[in-house]
């Protein structure tokens, strides 16, 4: 684990409607970006934990927000807790928080890496945030050109209703769910041969699992649920602090604008100039690597592996084989 962060010592940082909590390391160079990491759901700045030392090691200053609606940073400062602020969590709102962190250390231009929905944000930064944008790394979530019809309406036509992300959408269900039992939802994901992993292994409930009907899932006991925790007490604990301190909400919110940014996002030609390289993972049941197999078409200089053998939790599951990854092309591009 890197030695560089005091995990629980956040910096804060007054961006526009949010108090983001920051964590940074290494020093900032004018002969090579900044580097910035970003969490997808649900998770914390934290998850980068393995990967920090490496950069700094490499050279490299990072900076690990966590973002709006997680941890340290919770929601918005003018979220009234209500379906009207659903929209404070919308992508032009997410990709102006990555601006801003950078207007905050007076950093011109960084790399973004995403895992997750960190991926989802940070391939977006480009039509949003162009200026900034140095270089992108994708950590198995690949690059997803607009899709031709509103994403919800065309999950609940192949997943149904009860498809995680569709159940996401009404507002107030799954987080009153989720926040009832913290410890319980997030053993649910954190698990190595279970959720979002495609090396589960017929468990009771198989179709629940295999359609990622998590709501439903959590209503099982932990007992049916198939494969094991993928953390130890110690790391465990860290998560399970974060989302005690902010609850999911805040995070859920992230889903319930895929309609409203699929709106928002009509007019942009969808093709990223910017250096890029995309890490997948073998097992990673929510984001396999067939997704990634078009996105030369979208990402001019683009550069693409594959991890073997792990699930969709990268930095947890395989962080030395993702940090070398990260090094050689941070290293050889930005040299």
């Amino acid at each position: 684990m890197s030695t560089y962060i005091d995990w629980q010592a956040p910096s804060y940082l007054d961006l526009p409607d949010l108090r983001m909590a920051v964590f940074q390391a290494g020093t900032p160079s004018p002969h090579r970006p900044s580097v910035v990491l970003c969490h997808g759901f649900p998770e914390l700045a934290f998850s980068w934990r393995h990967i920090v030392g490496p950069l700094v090691d490499a050279g490299f200053h990072v900076i690990v927000p966590e973002q709006r609606g997680y941890g340290f940073t919770g929601r918005a400062l003018s979220d009234g807790n209500d379906a009207a602020s659903v929209r404070l969590y919308d992508m032009p709102h997410l990709c102006a928080d990555l601006a801003h962190l950078l207007d905050a250390l007076d950093i011109e231009q960084a790399i973004y890496v995403g895992h997750d929905w960190g991926g989802i944000v940070t391939w977006q930064l480009p039509f949003y945030q162009p200026e900034r944008v140095a270089g992108l790394i994708g950590v198995n979530t690949p690059f997803i050109p607009r899709l031709s019809s509103d994403p919800i309406a065309a999950f609940r036509a192949v997943k149904g209703d009860d498809f995680y992300i569709c159940a996401f959408q009404e507002f107030g269900v799954a987080e009153a769910q989720m926040d009832a039992d913290v410890a319980h939802s997030l053993r649910c994901f954190y698990r190595k041969g279970g959720f979002i992993n495609s090396e589960m292994r017929d468990p009771p409930n198989l179709s629940e699992w295999e359609n990622f009907e998590l709501l439903k899932i959590l209503k099982r006991d932990e007992s049916s649920w198939p494969g094991h925790m993928l953390l130890n007490e110690a790391d465990f604990a860290v998560y399970q602090q974060g989302f005690e301190r902010s609850g999911f909400g805040g995070g859920i919110n992230w889903y319930r604008n895929f309609t409203r940014n699929w709106q928002l996002s009509a007019d942009f030609e969808q093709k990223v100039s910017v250096p890029s390289l995309m890490i997948c993972a073998e097992h990673d049941a929510a984001l396999p690597p067939s997704m990634a197999e078009g996105m030369s078409k979208y990402v001019a200089d683009l550069e693409t592996y594959l991890i073997k053998d792990c699930g969709h939790w990268t930095q947890s599951e395989k962080p030395e084989e993702l940090a070398n990854l990260m090094v050689d092309w941070l290293s050889r591009r930005f040299a």
